[in-house]
This record gives structure tokens, sequence and C-alpha cells, in this order.
């Protein structure tokens, strides 16, 4: 797991990234470093380490509650699948935004996952321009919360 401050203006997003490729965490990080997206990335490289800090378990007593997850759903330990049923099934995470980036390009993975209520399903490989797609909406998004409710 990592931790970084990828700018310094604004109140930062809290992002956790469930992602075991390093590759696809590289591109993420640069993602969010070129939009210039206040943030702060975390990253859990299974699925177990993902639940654990979801519910700030262990070592991750103190982590700090993510605005949106990035799912793989291909991962080891706990696949992206049962991570993305439990956030579903418990209370206390079911409102946090969920985006699925992930090599699956089944139909029963897409359709378990809009069940499951994700926001969005990006099929990788994801090229750079499609990322960026993502990492905007996640600023405009936040950005109109923020705006809208109140502090």
């Amino acid at each position: 797991m990592s931790t970084a401050d990828d700018a310094p203006s604004g109140v930062p997003i809290e992002i956790l990234l469930v992602e075991d490729d390093p590759g696809d965490v590289l591109i993420t990080r640069e993602a969010f470093a070129e939009h210039k997206v206040s943030n702060r990335l975390t990253v859990c490289t299974d699925g177990a380490d993902a639940l654990r800090f979801l519910r700030r378990e262990g070592v991750h007593a103190g982590a700090a509650r993510p605005d949106i997850v990035l799912l793989d759903l291909n991962l080891p330990v706990i696949d992206g699948r049962a991570v993305l049923a439990a956030i579903h099934a418990d209370p206390a995470l079911n409102d946090i935004p969920v985006v699925v980036l992930t090599s699956s390009a089944t139909e029963e993975d897409y359709l378990r996952s809009r069940e499951l209520r994700v926001d969005t399903y990006i099929t990788k490989p994801v090229d750079f321009d499609s990322l960026m797609h993502v990492v905007r909406r996640i600023e405009t998004f936040f950005i109109s919360v923020r705006r809208t409710v109140p502090a």
C-alpha cells in the first residue's frame, strides 16, 4: 500500500485504487498528476487488503474513508467481484462510488457490476485518454458535490 499527495491545491479527493498491476498503478497516478486533480491516492494490491482498508482494520485503522474506489476485478487473494459484493452489502460502505477498471470484457462481469451499482465500468487496456476522461468526471463530480454540500 502507498499513499501520495499529487496536487497541492484544494481539499484532496481520497481515492482507493485496488490494482495489482504496477503498470496500471503508474498510468493511473500519471493521469491524476497530469490533470492536476488534488488527491490522495492509496493503493491496495489485493482484495483482502482493500477490504481491510475500507473497514479500517489492522494497519488501516486510521485510514481515511475513500471518496471513490477504482477497482480491478481480477485481483489476487480476494477478487474484485467479491470486493464489489462486500462493498454493496455493507451499509457503511455501499454509498462509496466505485469505478471498475478491468481486463474482463465478459457480459456477465459487466451485468453483475451494474447490478451492484458500479458507477462506471471500463475495460482494459485503458489508454491514457480514456483514463483522463474518468479523472475529469471524478473531479467534476467531487467539485460539484463539495460546492453543494454544506461544510
